[in-house]
């Protein structure tokens, strides 16, 4: 499928990202390489387009800086890596990655997080690498209409960014990216990097990587409820993430808060949102695609 012949002009650059991201995932996989290959060439990527809120263009703290947040895992061996609140890494993802493979721990965080990068070598971009006058105008409006002490999530036109993969070995992977709330106070960390709530992947069921409002996304372990439903309750994919955002992440954040994308281990794909829509889109292994906004 493409949806892009029947995009808005608003909806219209969105789309066209997306099918560039499918494009360099898919071939990292035909290729033969690996599901955690495929997902942290799509984040990046995503993280490198100022349209979405990851990396650049992402959304500013209350007191005018930008941190990200972002996070991978290996459904394979269920191991992750994830950082925090970092303010000059161009690509989380990356560093996410890095501390996975490298490191004995799962999430790093600020200083410490960017200490970690550069021992990697993973060089420092400047900060204002990050900044784009789109959303400086839009977070100096909103803090005069709303207030100061406001802090609102994004919509999903300019939202947090997640990829799932099944490479060809059978093994899943996700990764997720964010600037986070606009708004924010400093230090904040939502979901994304916090595995089992933005961020999941477990060959015996699934790979999930949600969006929306952080703090009920975590509170309802949004990412890990789909995958247990998968095995304790023999929940297809569908059913399962289904469920994960139309109960329990309503129960928590009410409508409006949130959606995801799961791949299952025989690569069906479900992306369900209790919000007015989420970019996402597909690739499957016949060649099938499917990139859309609104239901």
């Amino acid at each position: 499928m493409h949806d892009v012949a029947r995009a808005s002009d608003a909806e219209r650059p969105y789309l066209d990202a997306l099918h560039r991201v499918l494009d360099a995932g898919a071939a990292v996989l035909a290729a033969g390489g690996g599901a955690l290959d495929g997902v942290e060439t799509a984040v990046a990527l995503l993280e490198d387009e100022p349209l979405f809120n990851a990396g650049r263009g992402s959304v500013f703290t209350a007191d005018g800086g930008i941190e990200l947040d972002a996070a991978i895992m290996d459904g394979r061996t269920l191991a992750a890596g994830a950082a925090a609140c970092v303010r000059t890494v161009r690509n989380p993802v990356r560093l996410a990655r890095a501390i996975l493979e490298r490191s004995p721990h799962v999430l790093l965080a600020g200083d410490g997080a960017e200490a970690f990068a550069r021992e990697q070598g993973i060089a420092p971009v400047d900060t204002r690498y990050f900044w784009t006058a789109r959303r400086w105008e839009r977070f100096v409006a909103m803090k005069r209409d709303l207030g100061e002490d406001v802090a609102w999530p994004e919509g999903e036109s300019t939202g947090t960014v997640g990829a799932v993969a099944l490479d060809g070995a059978g093994h899943l992977a996700a990764a997720t990216s964010t600037g986070g709330m606009s708004n924010k106070h400093a230090g904040r960390v939502g979901d994304s990097p916090i595995i089992g709530a933005g961020t999941y992947a477990d060959d015996r069921t699934c790979a999930v990587s949600a969006t929306g409002t952080g703090e009920a996304i975590m509170r309802a372990l949004v990412a890990h409820e789909v995958t247990a439903r998968m095995r304790h309750c023999g929940e297809t994919v569908e059913q399962a993430a289904e469920a994960a955002v139309m109960e329990e992440l309503v129960r928590v954040g009410g409508a409006g808060s949130g959606g995801l994308v799961a791949l299952d281990r025989a690569g069906r794909v479900a992306a369900p949102f209790n919000t007015d829509g989420m970019y996402r889109g597909w690739v499957l292994a016949g060649g099938a695609r499917c990139v859309r906004f609104q239901r």
